[in-house]
């Protein structure tokens, strides 16, 4: 892939799960063994967006299965940092859990879950929380708590109102405040620009991309 990207370092975005698993592919920064080539000479940034960072403390009960255990004390933190590796870690601070059977409604899937069974997105929320950091009552966008989303040694950037999915959590049921709406990519994507040292499209330069053909990527990446 060197060649298609004009012989220059990537940009990875994992979102959820991706961002996370993006870390363990990682690894300790051997890209090819063989020839002797360093992950920091083929990644420029890594941008996780929604992603777990760090198991809970009873690690016998993560989502992961110790997967995630594994990974985040054998690569702890922005481990390829001091090769040249930018880390970029992006949550969202928008729902508080709350297991109470009625909470006052904070999302449009809230007759749903209702209608469910399943009390309102605060309860559902509460679920998703505490199965991942073992609390029910944090904040955070819906399925990851906000603090276990920062990932230390990272650029961190905490977003108010925003949402882990395109969909409300478990619905199918649309939203346009998550990670990859138009709005939201905004109040994001230029502080990845910043961190990876990418510029905009300069005209001289062939092939290079304009802020809404990284938008578009961005988008892209996150529906798939």
């Amino acid at each position: 892939h060197m060649k298609k990207s004009g012989g220059e370092r990537v940009v990875l975005l994992g979102h959820s799960a991706g961002g996370w698993l993006a870390r363990a592919a990682m690894g300790d920064g051997v890209w090819c063994a063989d020839d002797q080539i360093r992950t920091s000479e083929r990644v420029q940034c890594l941008v996780t967006v929604g992603a777990i960072h760090r198991p809970p403390a009873d690690v016998g009960t993560c989502v992961t299965r110790g997967a995630l255990a594994y990974t985040d004390k054998a690569y702890p933190g922005a481990f390829l940092a001091e090769e040249g590796v930018k880390y970029v870690s992006v949550g969202g601070n928008a729902i508080v859990g709350d297991d109470a059977k009625q909470s006052p409604p904070v999302s449009d899937a809230d007759e749903l879950y209702a209608t469910r069974g399943e009390g309102s997105a605060a309860r559902v929320a509460y679920t998703s929380y505490e199965a991942v950091c073992g609390q029910g009552n944090v904040a955070g966008d819906g399925v990851v708590p906000l603090d276990w989303t920062q990932l230390e040694g990272s650029r961190q950037i905490q977003l108010e109102g925003v949402l882990h999915s395109i969909n409300e959590a478990g619905t199918t049921i649309p939203t346009d405040r998550w990670y990859g709406s138009d709005g939201v990519i905004d109040r994001w994507l230029p502080a990845v620009l910043e961190e990876s040292g990418i510029t905009t499209k300069d005209p001289e330069k062939k092939g290079a991309f304009g802020l809404s053909d990284l938008q578009n990527w961005v988008q892209g990446v996150l529906q798939s």
